[in-house]
């Protein structure tokens, strides 16, 4: 059987939704933390288990008779790796014969705030014994594209990147390359770095939103104070506010940026084009 924490999450169901196609249905497991929530998997015949990270008991009998498991690593920033260890020992004490985590780029390296904890668990997994896979996923284009009707309703797109670029690549680009991790035979333990086929910058975001909707969208690149202001002012909390600047930040030296074509190569076909994200979200917003 293969279980998949956090499945209630956007990347969580599009793993169930992709495994379903590859995998008899009774043998996924969707392991949430409020299975209230996720009664939508019962129609597609899979199992819903209770998986509170805080609840070891829990894991232990979430895992029971797992032989593959998918943390998508936790969205507590500050807290992850606690609850990621707890994970990784139920994993251990079931026997599971694959463990699968998702990380961020380069998360040995990278001097993103978010990368500690990645690095963190990353370590703990291999000292724990355990096969594994490390997908070490960039990130979402759906991280710049979820906004874009403010930024087309007030006439340009901010941030505080500069000339950074980002090789991001779709939640359903992320979330092909896991069903294919844990659908293909374990052949030793790997790590992936995953990214978008190609990288651009905010300006280049703002000149494809331009072309699409037939009028200039200037990008306007703010110092990282006046963005956060404006972001806090937008009502978003400080915490995820601080990841934003962060990525802004790390993007300008590089590391959002690869030329690894792991991700494409593990789903066989090229990664969702930025022309893609941006009118798939100008559709709906």
């Amino acid at each position: 059987m293969i279980a998949v924490t956090g499945a209630n999450g956007h990347l969580g169901q599009l793993v169930i939704e992709g495994l379903v196609e590859r995998v008899p249905a009774n043998q996924i497991i969707a392991a949430v933390r409020s299975p209230e929530k996720a009664s939508s998997f019962g129609t597609l015949g899979v199992q819903v288990r209770e998986a509170d990270y805080t609840r070891p008991e829990t894991l232990s009998t979430a895992l029971h008779g797992v032989k593959r498991v998918l943390l998508i690593s936790a969205v507590e920033v500050g807290q992850r790796f606690k609850l990621h260890k707890a994970v990784i020992d139920a994993a251990k004490e079931a026997g599971v014969e694959l463990f699968v985590y998702t990380s961020l780029l380069r998360a040995d390296s990278s001097e993103m705030f978010l990368a500690r904890e990645h690095k963190q668990t990353e370590e703990y997994i291999r000292a724990s014994g355990l096969p594994f896979v490390i997908l070490r996923n960039g990130w979402y284009l759906e991280n710049h594209t979820s906004a874009l009707g403010n930024a087309v309703e007030h006439g340009a797109l901010i941030g505080s990147s500069n000339d950074g670029r980002f090789a991001s690549a779709s939640r359903a680009d992320y979330a092909a390359a896991a069903v294919v991790v844990l659908t293909q035979p374990v052949s030793g333990s790997k790590t992936y770095e995953l990214a978008g086929d190609q990288s651009f910058s905010m300006a280049e975001l703002a000149s494809e939103v331009s072309r699409q909707i037939g009028r200039d969208i200037p990008y306007r690149n703010l110092s990282g104070e006046d963005y956060a202001a404006i972001l806090l002012g937008f009502g978003l909390p400080q915490m995820i506010v601080d990841v934003i600047i962060d990525a802004d930040t790390k993007a300008i030296r590089g590391d959002l940026d690869s030329t690894s074509r792991d991700l494409s190569g593990l789903i066989s076909r090229p990664t969702t084009t930025l022309s893609d994200a941006v009118r798939s979200a100008l559709r709906t917003q």
